[in-house]
């Protein structure tokens, strides 16, 4: 009898053991001891903020900062502004290349469509100082839609284009130059100026980078607005000699926004010049 107690303090002795030891289901035992203290510690985990994305919710794409035009003071200079209607287009990328190498800042009017097929050609010109400008979403006849519809061309690429860039424009241009006073009055509700053409190359149709050439250059006057498409294949092979011909008649390319410096277009109000 007197053995028994002295089996329950040894039974109880083996307990405490197991409990300090932690000899349960997967924890360390004589097979597989712990980990000395001097081992490398677990990496931490992330900080909440960094969790809280979780999968499927990745971070925005930032904004690219966008820089300035090439500095051009037009109350000095003989300016003309040089403008690009209906891209991104396949040849906008070596445009940019022969913009940046000519050291020349133009306006580009965009076009909805093209901005969502190439959304890294829009950043890329706001990147290198280019001012975007509204060119609607699909190309519509503005004249021939209701006013709601016109809203929404303007607004859906206005949308899109502050997405891409983090700036919304301050500029359209109505397809085929057609306006009147519904689109005038939604353009003043938006905060944009309407601005059309003193010169074109017709581009859209003839495709010789020589005619396309010729024709700018007979029609660019002081405080003028070329118009032209990136889209069509004679204008970009044509635009190396246009720059050079506008500076050897004393003209500098610019874009919209410094052809009209200090002062601003004012919203819903048409330009075909700057005078």
């Amino acid at each position: 009898m007197r053995a028994l107690p002295k089996l329950a303090r040894s039974l109880t002795g083996l307990a405490a053991a197991f409990v300090i030891g932690g000899c349960g289901p997967g924890q360390p035992t004589a097979a597989h001891p712990a980990t000395p203290t001097s081992a490398k510690p677990a990496p931490t985990q992330p900080a909440p903020a960094t969790r809280s994305l979780g999968r499927g919710h990745p971070s925005p794409t930032p904004s690219p900062v966008a820089a300035r035009p090439v500095p051009v003071d037009c109350r000095k200079a003989r300016c003309v502004a040089l403008t690009f209607d209906a891209g991104p287009g396949p040849d906008t990328a070596r445009l940019l290349d022969i913009l940046k190498a000519k050291r020349v800042s133009v306006t580009f009017f965009l076009l909805g469509k093209n901005t969502r097929a190439r959304p890294a050609l829009v950043r890329r010109e706001a990147i290198e100082g280019h001012e975007l400008a509204n060119h609607t979403w699909t190309h519509r006849r503005l004249t021939l839609v209701p006013q709601t519809e016109i809203r929404r061309e303007l607004v859906t690429l206005q949308d899109q284009i502050k997405q891409l860039t983090g700036r919304a424009p301050t500029l359209m241009r109505p397809p085929q130059g057609l306006t009147d006073a519904r689109i005038a009055e939604v353009c003043r509700s938006l905060g944009l100026a309407q601005i059309l053409w003193s010169v074109t190359a017709n581009d859209y149709r003839d495709h010789d980078p020589a005619v396309i050439t010729s024709r700018v250059l007979q029609g660019a006057r002081h405080n003028g607005i070329i118009l032209l498409h990136d889209v069509y294949p004679g204008t970009v092979p044509a635009v190396p000699s246009i720059i050079d011909g506008l500076r050897q008649r004393g003209l500098t390319p610019v874009t919209v926004s410094q052809l009209f410096a200090p002062n601003r277009p004012v919203p819903g109000r048409a330009y075909w010049n700057a005078l």
